[in-house]
Parts: structure tokens; C-alpha cells; sequence
């Protein structure tokens, strides 16, 4: 018996040794790894986008929206895998389980949290603007009363002309593409265009198109926000707002939008 309780004691003792062992190893973490799991979110993104994501010349998937989540995922320790579908493509794939989240540009409305969608904090407030052709005299909505004005369908820009088209008179023309869109006005079928003030700034940054903004045409904007659509993956927006507020914090956001803004 006595023996018997001393080897339960020495068994036990060094079961509290390893114990005290281990844990001085650890260095005491209260916060394990998040990527503890393994697990590799899928992140669904747009094709064309530009500045938010696009292909460069030398054949690399870039843009503000793809550095954004790569420098949050390593802020915040997780794996990600983005895959560029195009805007159709990552809804239906975040609504049907093949993706976990989408960043591709979305606006944060109303109208879209009310059929599913739910977003982060806010990461970009993007303003929608007018823009002409880079010879134009328009200087103002004045300027444009009575005139043919180019939107895209179904986005912001198309919204806030329509909001301004009884005001001014103006008749609108849908296009289905950005590029389209501007070909209309540099070639004169149009006399201005609604756009989302960073994607047009970028095309003419890079002197894609002679165009220009007309100056205080700019509205309020929306912010951008990064997506889920499975309130199961409300892990993914904590940790998407986290790792913003500290890349926001460390100077990492700045440089992100200054190198594709200037």
C-alpha cells in the first residue's frame, strides 16, 4: 500500500513538472494563434476593378481591395485564398458555401443588408462624381442641363445621376462596362459620365483616357465594405475589423492607397 501511494505520488509529480514545463515553453500566451486550426478562408473578389483589383502588366492580380485583405490577414494571422471570379460570380459563390468572404468595391446600403448581406466596418468611402471628356468646357451641372449623360447600370454612379436628372434635364444612356461608358463621352455621345471618383481618378492618373472630373461634383459617397453572406462566418468580419483598425493605426492603410492613388 505504502508503496503504491509513493508511486502515485512520483507519477504525479511528474505529470505537474511536464505541466510547468510546457507552459514556461509557451511563454504564458493568453492568445493562441488564430490560424490555430489550419483553416484557409476563401475570399471571392471581382476580375476588373481597377484601382480595388485588376491584372497588371506583368501579369499580377493587384489593386487596393488585394493588398487590403493580404496585409489584414497577416496582421491577424490567418491563411486566405483569394479567388478573382467577377462581381456576379463572388456573390453567388460566398451565397452557395464556395467562398467565405467577398472585397470587390461594394457599396454598404441599405438595400443590400436587408437581402443578406453582411458587412465590416467600413474601409474606403468612395464619393461618385461627374466626369467629360478632357477638352470639355463643363464646369458645372449647369453646365450639362438638357444633356446625354452615360451611367453604368445597376451602380452608384447610375443612382446619384438619376437623383440629379429632373433637377437638370438630363437624359440618361446605360452602358453595361466602365470602358464603354467612357468612349461615349470621349467621343462625343455623350457629354459627361457618373463615376465612382477613385476608379475614374486611376484612369486618368494613368492617362488610359482624356478625360477629367468636374470639379465639387462629387456627393456624400458610401463606404466600402468587405462581405459575407453566412452569419457563421461572423469570425471573419471581427477579424477583418481588427485587422483594419491596426493596419489604419501602423501606416500600412496610407501606404496601401497612396501607392495606387498618389
Amino acid at each position: 500500500m505504502k508503496k503504491s501511494i509513493k508511486t502515485f505520488i512520483s507519477v504525479f509529480a511528474a505529470v505537474v513538472l511536464v505541466a510547468c514545463v510546457f507552459a514556461a515553453c509557451s511563454g504564458g500566451k493568453e492568445n493562441p494563434d488564430k490560424n490555430q486550426d489550419g483553416k484557409t478562408w476563401t475570399i471571392a473578389m471581382d476580375t476588373v476593378f481597377k484601382p480595388f483589383e485588376y491584372t497588371d502588366a506583368e501579369g499580377n492580380f493587384v489593386g487596393i481591395d488585394v493588398d487590403i485583405i493580404n496585409a489584414i490577414a497577416e496582421d491577424q494571422g490567418i491563411k486566405i485564398k483569394i479567388n478573382s471570379l467577377g462581381w456576379d460570380a463572388a456573390i453567388a459563390a460566398c451565397k452557395a458555401g464556395q467562398a467565405d468572404g467577398m472585397i470587390a468595391g461594394a457599396s454598404i446600403t441599405d438595400e443590400r443588408k436587408s437581402s443578406g448581406w453582411i458587412f465590416s466596418d467600413a474601409y474606403y468611402t468612395a464619393t461618385q462624381c461627374a466626369v467629360v471628356a478632357a477638352d470639355s468646357t463643363v464646369a458645372s451641372f449647369d453646365d450639362l442641363k438638357g444633356a446625354q449623360i452615360a451611367v453604368k447600370t445597376g451602380t452608384q454612379g447610375e443612382a446619384y445621376a438619376q437623383s440629379l436628372a429632373e433637377k437638370y434635364n438630363f437624359t440618361l444612356v446605360n452602358f453595361e462596362d466602365s470602358p464603354t461608358m467612357y468612349q461615349a463621352v470621349t467621343g462625343g455621345q455623350c457629354v459627361a459620365c457618373f463615376e465612382d471618383t477613385p476608379i475614374v481618378a486611376a484612369e486618368i492618373k494613368d492617362g488610359t483616357y482624356a478625360l477629367k472630373i468636374v470639379e465639387g461634383s462629387e456627393n456624400e459617397g458610401a463606404g466600402y465594405g468587405f462581405a459575407i453572406f453566412n452569419a457563421d462566418n461572423q469570425e471573419l468580419i471581427d477579424t477583418f475589423n481588427a485587422g483594419l483598425k491596426n493596419i489604419k493605426e501602423n501606416g500600412k492603410y496610407d501606404e496601401i492607397l497612396n501607392k495606387y492613388l498618389g
